[in-house]
């Protein structure tokens, strides 16, 4: 089975910005057991919330 061609794409839940594959600068959260990511851009914006472990919904 060839995998190559397998591509997905990640959308940020919070601006709805796309990226091909998995981008491994983004951010991943799980909120109410979905797996939620997030740009870099929204990630660097709002890290506070994040860090302090805030569903998205409350930025």
């Amino acid at each position: 089975m060839d995998h190559k061609n397998d591509q997905t794409t990640t959308t940020c839940a919070r601006c709805g910005a796309t990226r091909e594959g998995l981008p491994l600068t983004w951010t991943c959260s799980v909120e109410n057991g979905h797996r939620r990511y997030f740009c870099d851009d929204c990630a660097r914006r709002h890290l506070r919330s994040i860090e302090s472990r805030l569903d998205s919904s409350w930025w």
